[in-house]
């Protein structure tokens, strides 16, 4: 009986916490806008200054008493100071087609809230939010939620002036015999490219002013460039340097911010450095077959050293990715960094002794086709100031391939694409050849005879 009424006594003490517990209140902190920012940057067009910033973990926890991070989210913070005579119209899909609405955010959290705060909480996420109708000569700040990026984040901020009233002025103008609006007075564009740190990743170690410290790098012509890159190994290789790694088939002109900011808004994520922890996140990523976008690559090596910089763009699992590795070369181009490379897609993962992390991914033996893949990231985004190709690279034919350090073949035209990045985005009627020499085409050099089936040349003279 006695232990009857202790059992009783412990549900009824467990009961009243529960009780307890489920009454605490929602509460948030809100933070010093702008000052209590970080890495805020600002640009400015036609009388419109964008300024952005991205929460921390900490920051948006703190600001909106919830850990958006648990749903992998983020608040981006948007300010606009709109001082021209213009209604605009923000077009957040741009920045993200996956945003989320705080109506939304407000759901997912809504379990985790006593139910007397919800509707609190989920007014408070829309007074933050950001307006998408911004009014002529005013200022508007609020929050975007968007999925979570790791590492960085390109944030475009794509302003289209009101089309009622555009369509207004020009009928006026017609009437009146004028001109019709200018082009750029229709859509501004503000782009940012916005690190975000977390101690592990390699750019954060990316110190270019001491690679070659103590050395002057020529300043080579584009006949010198052509030859400099022609004459680098095909391969990197591994730490000794007696054993040929993957084929060193890319070559990218532009500073390290230039090629970050790039590469990023193009789509490119950053990439942990092997460590401990980023080793268990691999391991388990691999186990468990889900997404790592920011996964360490195994180090190879060329001018004595590992990569300085690695990026890739990830697949929804770990086993599939392109990647590439990147090292400053000791020569420089047209007043800019020169950065020699290797790019493959990854298809698969294996185990293996050969790696730190006992396993290694699976390359696409068709290189060709990853670098053709960089190419065409980098021309869609405008990036893209000249381009040509460069013999150099290990040339292996299906029929005969080469083998890479972890033995996956591999079969290429032997060419290096070399890349001048623009300074801004330019369309592709824009762009420049080398002229050097051209690529064998990716898909046709991997393609049986069976394939001239889908292709037929035209007989103009009919």
């Amino acid at each position: 009986m006695i232990r009857l009424r202790l059992i009783s006594l412990r549900l009824s003490i467990a009961v009243a916490l529960l009780a307890i517990s489920g009454c605490s209140s929602w509460s948030y902190a809100p933070l010093a806008i702008p000052d209590g920012l970080e890495r805020m940057q600002s640009k400015k067009a036609e009388n419109v200054e964008v300024s952005v910033a991205i929460l921390t973990d900490e920051q948006a926890e703190q600001h909106f008493g919830i850990d958006l991070s648990s749903h992998d989210l983020q608040a981006i913070w948007v300010n606009v100071k709109n001082e021209s005579p213009y209604r605009f119209w923000f077009l957040r899909t741009v920045l993200d087609l996956d945003i989320y609405p705080p109506d939304e955010v407000a759901i997912l959290f809504k379990s985790q809230l006593p139910k007397k705060d919800f509707a609190v909480f989920r007014q408070r996420l829309r007074d933050e939010s950001m307006r998408v109708e911004l009014q002529p000569r005013s200022v508007t700040q609020g929050f975007v939620f968007a999925p979570k990026a790791l590492g960085g984040r390109y944030v475009d901020v794509r302003l289209g002036q009101d089309i009622y009233d555009v369509e207004l002025a020009r009928r006026a103008a017609q009437e009146n015999g004028q001109t019709t609006i200018k082009a750029k007075e229709l859509e501004l564009r503000f782009d940012f490219a916005i690190p975000l740190p977390d101690g592990i990743f390699d750019y954060e170690r990316l110190d270019t002013q001491h690679t070659y410290a103590g050395q002057t790098l020529p300043e080579l012509t584009l006949d010198e460039l052509r030859a400099e890159v022609r004459a680098l190994p095909c391969c990197s290789t591994n730490a000794e340097g007696d054993a040929p790694g993957d084929p060193l088939n890319i070559a990218i002109v532009g500073d390290s911010s230039q090629v970050l900011n790039s590469l990023s808004r193009s789509g490119w994520s950053f990439t942990h450095r092997l460590s401990v922890k980023s080793i268990s996140n691999l391991i388990g990523a691999t186990l468990a077959s889900t997404p790592y976008p920011v996964a360490p690559v195994s180090d190879l090596f060329l001018f004595g050293r590992k990569q300085d910089l690695a990026l890739q763009r990830g697949r929804p699992s770990i086993a599939e990715r392109n990647h590439m590795r990147l090292w400053l070369a000791p020569f420089r181009y047209a007043g800019k960094q020169v950065w020699v490379g290797q790019i493959s897609r990854d298809i698969g993962i294996k185990l293996t002794s050969k790696s730190s992390s006992l396993t290694t991914h699976i390359i696409d033996p068709e290189v060709d086709l990853a670098r053709e893949y960089l190419l065409q990231t980098l021309l869609a985004g405008g990036f893209v100031q000249a381009m040509g190709f460069v013999k150099g690279s290990q040339a292996a034919p299906m029929s005969a391939p080469a083998v890479n350090l972890m033995d996956d073949s591999y079969f290429s035209d032997g060419l290096r694409l070399v890349i001048q990045l623009s300074d801004s985005p330019i369309p592709y009627s824009q762009v420049r050849s080398f002229l050097w020499e051209r690529s064998a085409a990716p898909i046709l050099e991997s393609q049986s005879g069976d394939a001239e089936e889908n292709f037929q040349a035209l007989d103009t003279e009919q």
